[in-house]
């Protein structure tokens, strides 16, 4: 067994862990409740909130939050329609998802993708919420993980690609 199919296995069998946990505790509305966290409409909410209530930093967080966000989503795509990773709700036998995907593939996750920009950006201008924020991104991608439309390492790779984004728009912002 190659590397690859090594950590398709070890995915698997976490996803499977995950899955069987969140069935036995019977955690589906507040696993539903966390995964629309990350639907995107909170962000736009808190953003602009922030942007009208702090006009110094929010603005700043609005705009930044707006570059990283315009990096991440077609890289987001690319991957994602390039790598072209089935759901595990689509390819293993006998599993059905608690909730339907609005797409086909999972490699990367958006939901994390977006849940780690948004996390990275906001704890760069307000550092007192990082434990917060950073464990409500990390509750979001571990529910898309519940509700069996994503592999854990589809969550890793979401996180990965949202904080580099971030970090890119910062660092646009800083240079110009």
């Amino acid at each position: 067994m190659n590397r690859l199919q090594k950590l398709t296995a070890f995915d698997t069998r976490i996803f499977f862990w995950c899955t069987d946990l969140h069935r036995a505790l019977r955690l589906t509305p507040i696993s539903r409740f966390i995964s629309r966290l990350g639907d995107g409409l909170c962000y736009l909410l808190i953003g602009s909130g922030l942007a009208l209530w702090d006009q110094d930093r929010g603005l700043v967080f609005f705009q930044v939050g707006l570059i990283a966000f315009s990096l991440e989503l077609p890289l987001y795509l690319l991957l994602k329609n390039t790598i072209r990773r089935d759901r595990p709700c689509h390819c293993l036998q006998g599993f059905r998802a608690v909730i339907e995907p609005s797409d086909k593939f999972s490699f990367p996750s958006g939901h994390a993708a977006a849940a780690f920009v948004f996390t990275t950006v906001l704890v760069a201008h307000y550092p007192f919420l990082f434990l917060p924020a950073y464990l409500v991104a990390m509750l979001i991608g571990l529910a898309r993980v519940l509700l069996g439309v994503h592999y854990p390492t589809d969550i890793a790779a979401g996180a990965l690609l949202g904080i580099c984004s971030a970090s890119l728009a910062m660092h646009l912002w800083e240079v110009f």
